[in-house]
């Protein structure tokens, strides 16, 4: 009972995913001079190298500036009136939860061209961990400390930079894995593996 409950779940946020990806990264319909491109690079990978090396250097980064903003929330509590205690404890709190499933998530989705799992990922960095460490970074009423300001800072830039290259990424994973299932539907190439994105095969697995 379990396991066809988390199926279930599963199969519910894929669904949900692709709906979203499917409205903000709508792609045309394949051109000639794609169809030949892939056609000559079926077995080409789509995984985004700067993506994947902003997450991989995030996954280091995260520990340490956690940790810093631990020993620096020590160090100011008693400078701190109660209602900001209250909101920093319950901010780092959800940073740190939304953190570990955004990584996870983005890594999961390029290195296996998951685009659900991506798009999940960008989406969680755009409507939560953006929102969150821009208001760390701006509120001068939670006492900022000149080390936690640059910790927070650098922590935006990786973030920033995950919505920019996060987007660019999943809109070629979507314009090849949707230009590869308009091949498979029109043609005869059989030797092209299916992909879990198109619509036959993607809520089954």
């Amino acid at each position: 009972k379990m396991d066809t409950t988390l199926t279930r779940m599963d199969t519910t946020f894929r669904r949900t995913m692709t709906s979203v990806t499917d409205l903000l990264f709508a792609v045309p319909k394949p051109r000639d001079e794609i169809k030949q491109h892939i056609i000559r690079k079926n077995q080409e990978y789509v995984t985004n190298l700067p993506l994947q090396m902003l997450l991989y250097f995030n996954c280091f980064y995260f520990p340490f500036w956690f940790i810093g903003c631990l020993v620096i929330l020590e160090l100011k509590w008693d400078r701190l009136i109660d209602l900001y205690r209250i909101v920093l404890i319950a901010i780092y709190t959800v940073y740190f939860i939304i953190e570990i499933v955004r990584l996870y998530l983005g890594y999961l989705g390029n290195l296996m061209e998951r685009v659900p799992e991506l798009a999940g990922s960008w989406l969680l960095t755009l409507l939560l961990t953006a929102p969150l460490i821009l208001l760390l970074n701006i509120n001068d009423s939670a006492v900022l400390l000149p080390l936690e300001r640059a910790l927070h800072i650098l922590m935006a830039i990786f973030v920033g930079l995950e919505i920019i290259v996060g987007y660019f990424a999943i809109r070629a994973m979507v314009n090849y894995q949707v230009t590869k299932y308009h091949l498979q539907q029109f043609s005869d190439l059989d030797n092209m593996e299916d992909n879990d994105y198109f619509p036959e095969t993607r809520y089954t697995s």
